[in-house]
């Protein structure tokens, strides 16, 4: 912004008599003549007896005229001011056509976002009425009147009105009542009322500094707190989110009630802020208004959510495209995030520098030298003067260093903080390749407490992206998708909180094999090593595995690790995808699967550094995509593949070995629980080896004893739990029935329609014709079914009911699709595979979450007489990745290419529409 131009209009009052801003205020000349002329305006009212449609006239050529300057890339500032301008001119007009008797005693003020001259296309227009004395009785029929006439022409408008007291009183109860009275500007009226009212209201018995401070501080943080205290939403507020324009405003605020700044600038002269910093202050708030005002103008109304289509239609319309690297809308919102991040910075900065001004001046301070570079003032840490950064680079890196050494240290001083941002530009390739500074960040790597929040703080002030620039290249870097909610660098620094949070007090509960294994790593730091660039390729095009390995390679080289440990750290970067693909996408009651494995990993320490990784990726991905169901999928693959490393990689278990060994074991349970040798053969005789090998020992007792128990029941359904501890499994539904058509589709309805998420289906058919299907199901908050026997009853009955007549209970779906996924592309991805190795056919299916999917597939399953022997169902954010194991009518591999183009034309066809 110009700060050397002010108001360049004599009827807008200054910005010294209004509220806080960025600068002081300027409209454009030839932008105001296009808007509105007053003269002429009033020349036309006198001409007329109809005055409401001259006022709609106005207000849409007004709004057209902006408008169209907006999508020309015009300038955000002149728009936002010239807006309010317009308002204001509009607003006089109005007030004119009423009789105000004693016009020395009432006036009519701007407050809110409109008393500090900005208003967007849709905003609030918020005004207050004030009088000299308590009673409006006088001023009754033209308050009446006016603000009829004002919604008459459908403005937006908030009003109130109150006496000069009145204004008093309420901001003596309310906070915000205050601040939206010290941001007030006269429209129309005399200034006095307004000078009265500012000196009763922000007189220092009305919110005393120190209060206000602390009030302002406290709204901030819950406001915060309500958006998760993230920056890097999926879909945030520009306004109200952390880094939004309610965080420059609270600056304002506080600046202008403790310092009687008039604009954000007044704070540089003042020493709370540098030149710099203000610049970015003021670049910052042009994005977010930039942004905000296309959000109104695509909406058509008041709307402050960055939502997906929003996203979408602002990087068209601020000239974004995509290429092969990323999409036009990520980089849009990577713009948005790093300048929420700078903005949340300085917010933090002067804040910290408010706490110790405002809240601690004149308090007792403790001083603890702690080294001729640094000291501790309150628990804060500081330099020992100014010039430490540049006589001694490398205490860039020892401060968080010593923090995280020192327990004690809440935090850094605001004027710290500040060294630490001007004097990172040291940090260059030289620096990095210094041996000090290598040493330092090890031994950052390897400190007891709260490492994650040292590189927090690293990445916040600008050091970690300076020191590891591949860091810096992913900082606000976001995939349009529904998968990964965190930005590419706070997904990064939440894999290694999660890895620090193994070791935590009570993490056996929740990650008990991570939480046991972690404390074992040899090198925990290695473990950190490669969270830190298991995705540090992303959005350069290519592999972002493989790329990221040649990094992490280069880190552990650059970082004098030995060649084993840099094997280590590369290998579990290519392979960090290889665990959660394997448990999720592969039959991993195979033991082929598990063999092949078992080989990738090599040996337990590689698959105990793998385990970690994976559990911590997959929960810092997205909150949602870690339950009880992908723990213990996890858990069995891990101990599977242990059970295969200890037996030695060279002899693998062989398959007739394991149903004998299966068999046994569920023999005598079956025996022990009083079943008959001949009950069990009977049941067993009318089942393939498949079974076995796919089945439990566990499960194969439990559907044996149930069969044998039902007494020819014609169809028998069972529900039970399936878990290690309460933070693993899920439900399994076992189903024992006569096959028929429509048996999978009407089964997956059923469970739609009692909210359960089929995780895993396991379908075999008897040489009688019985099918015994296993359903591994969760609730929709991804957690296995209560015991609650009424639950269970309902789950039991209203399967029961659909599969009396699969094909009446085949409709589609009445649930709506959730607005988010709207947004996304329909496409559907097919892929049919033949593998060698397996007796079966699989069926990829990759296309957008939506209800009824899985009735769907098992409807042209049984269309094409398909036969289903297993299937894997993922939810990955707004997609869903399936694999189904089929067959043929004559129970044989698919291989006919007509039937195949038919089938996935079929399922494109209906998943798509």
């Amino acid at each position: 912004m110009n700060t050397s131009e002010t108001l360049a209009s004599s009827s807008t009052p200054s910005a010294s008599s209004a509220a806080i801003v960025i600068a002081p205020l300027r409209t454009d000349l030839a932008l105001r003549e296009a808007l509105f002329d007053p003269v002429r305006f009033r020349q036309r009212l006198q001409e007329t007896s109809q005055p409401l449609p001259l006022f709609k006239e106005a207000l849409a050529q007004a709004r057209r005229v902006l408008d169209e300057r907006y999508r020309e890339d015009a300038d955000i500032v002149p728009l936002v001011i010239g807006r309010s301008w317009f308002m204001d001119e509009l607003l006089r007009c109005a007030w004119e056509r009423y009789d105000w008797g004693k016009v020395e005693d009432v006036s009519l003020l701007a407050v809110g976002g409109y008393g500090r001259g900005e208003l967007h296309p849709h905003s609030d227009i918020d005004l207050l009425l004030l009088t000299r004395h308590d009673n409006h009785q006088d001023f009754r029929t033209a308050i009446s009147g006016f603000f009829t006439f004002l919604w008459d022409i459908n403005l937006e408008i908030g009003q109130s009105v109150r006496s000069i007291a009145q204004c008093r009183q309420e901001a003596l109860k309310d906070i915000t009542v205050a601040t939206s009275l010290m941001e007030s500007r006269t429209i129309v009226g005399p200034q006095s009322l307004r000078d009265a009212m500012i000196a009763l209201t922000q007189d220092d018995d009305v919110w005393p500094a120190k209060a206000f401070f602390k009030a302002k501080r406290d709204e901030q943080i819950a406001r915060h707190e309500k958006y998760y205290d993230i920056d890097y939403a999926l879909e945030p507020n520009v306004k109200a989110s952390p880094g939004g324009l309610r965080d420059i405003q609270t600056i304002a605020w506080i600046a202008k009630r403790h310092y009687k700044a008039d604009t954000l600038a007044d704070l540089v002269s003042l020493g709370f802020l540098t030149p710099s910093e203000y610049q970015d202050l003021a670049s910052g708030e042009r994005l977010l208004w930039k942004i905000r005002y296309g959000l109104h103008v695509l909406a058509g109304r008041k709307e402050d959510r960055l939502l997906f289509d929003r996203q979408k239609d602002l990087a068209r319309m601020f000239g974004y495209e995509d290429d092969e690297k990323s999409l036009a809308v990520e980089k849009l919102m990577q713009e948005y995030y790093r300048a929420v991040a700078t903005l949340r910075g300085l917010n933090d900065v002067l804040l910290q520098h408010f706490d110790e001004a405002i809240l601690r001046a004149g308090e007792k301070e403790e001083i603890t030298l702690i080294n001729k570079r640094f000291q501790i003032r309150d628990n804060y840490i500081e330099v020992t003067n100014p010039g430490v950064f540049r006589r001694f680079p490398f205490a860039l890196l020892e401060i968080f260093v010593l923090m995280a050494q020192n327990p004690q240290i809440k935090g850094v001083r605001a004027a710290t903080i500040r060294l630490i941002r001007e004097n990172s530009v040291i940090i260059d390739e030289k620096y990095r390749k210094d041996l000090r500074n290598i040493t330092l960040f090890m031994e950052l790597l390897r400190s007891p407490h709260e490492l994650t929040s040292q590189l927090r703080r690293m990445s916040r002030y600008g050091v970690l992206g300076r020191y590891l620039p591949a860091f810096g290249a992913i900082t606000g870097k976001m995939q349009h998708d529904l998968f990964h909610i965190y930005t590419v660098d706070a997904h990064t620094l939440q894999v290694v909180e999660n890895m620090r949070r193994f070791r935590y007090p009570g993490a056996e509960e929740h990650f008990p094999i991570a939480a046991h294994i972690v404390k074992r790593l040899p090198k925990v730091e290695l473990l950190y090593i490669a969270g830190l660039y298991h995705d540090i390729a992303k959005g350069r095009g290519g592999d972002h595995s493989t790329l990221g390995m040649v990094d992490g390679a280069e880190f552990c080289r650059l970082h004098h690790l030995s060649a084993w440990d840099t094997k280590l750290v590369s290998w579990l970067i290519g392979k960090h995808l290889l665990m959660s693909m394997t448990a999720q996408r592969m039959d991993i009651a195979d033991p082929e699967v598990i063999q092949q494995f078992a080989l990738a990993v090599g040996d337990k320490l590689h698959l105990d550094y793998l385990y970690c990784m994976t559990v911590a990726d997959i929960c810092a991905t997205n909150p949602n995509l870690w339950n009880t169901w992908r723990a213990s999928l996890l858990r069995q693959l891990y101990l599977s593949t242990k059970r295969a490393l200890r037996r030695g990689l060279e002899n693998p278990i062989d398959r007739a070995d394991r149903i004998k060994d299966k068999q046994e074991s569920a023999f005598l349970k079956l025996t022990d629980r009083g079943l008959s040798r001949q009950q069990i053969e009977h049941i067993w005789a009318n089942v393939d080896d498949e079974y076995f090998v796919r089945e439990s020992t566990a499960n194969i007792a439990w559907h044996t004893e149930a069969i044998a128990r039902s007494e020819g029941q014609e169809t028998l359904i069972l529900v039970d739990d399936v878990s290690e501890s309460p933070n693993e499994g899920g439900t399994q539904i076992f189903i024992y029935t006569v096959n028929r058509n429509h048996l999978f589709a009407s089964t997956a309805s059923a469970m739609e329609k009692l909210g359960l998420n089929i995780m895993d289906a396991r379908i075999f058919t008897s040489a009688k014709n019985y099918c015994m299907n296993t359903f591994t199901v969760l609730e929709s908050d991804g957690t296995a079914v209560s015991n609650d026997p009424a639950r269970r009853r309902q789950i039991i009955s209203l399967i029961d009911e659909y599969l009396q007549d699969p094909s009446q209970h085949l409709k589609a779906s009445t649930k709506r699709i959730d607005r988010k996924l709207k947004h996304f592309s329909r496409h559907v991805e097919t892929e049919i595979i033949n593998a060698d190795d397996k007796p079966w056919t699989t069926l990829e299916i990759s296309c957008i979450d939506q209800p009824g999917i899985l009735a769907s597939i098992g409807k042209i399953f049984a269309d094409h007489k398909i036969q289903l022997q297993n299937a894997r169902i993922a939810t990955l954010g707004e997609r869903v990745e399936d694999l189904f194991f089929i067959l043929d009518a004559d129970n044989r591999k698919i291989t006919d290419p007509e039937l195949i183009e038919k089938l996935q034309n079929d399922i494109r066809q209906e998943l798509g529409d």
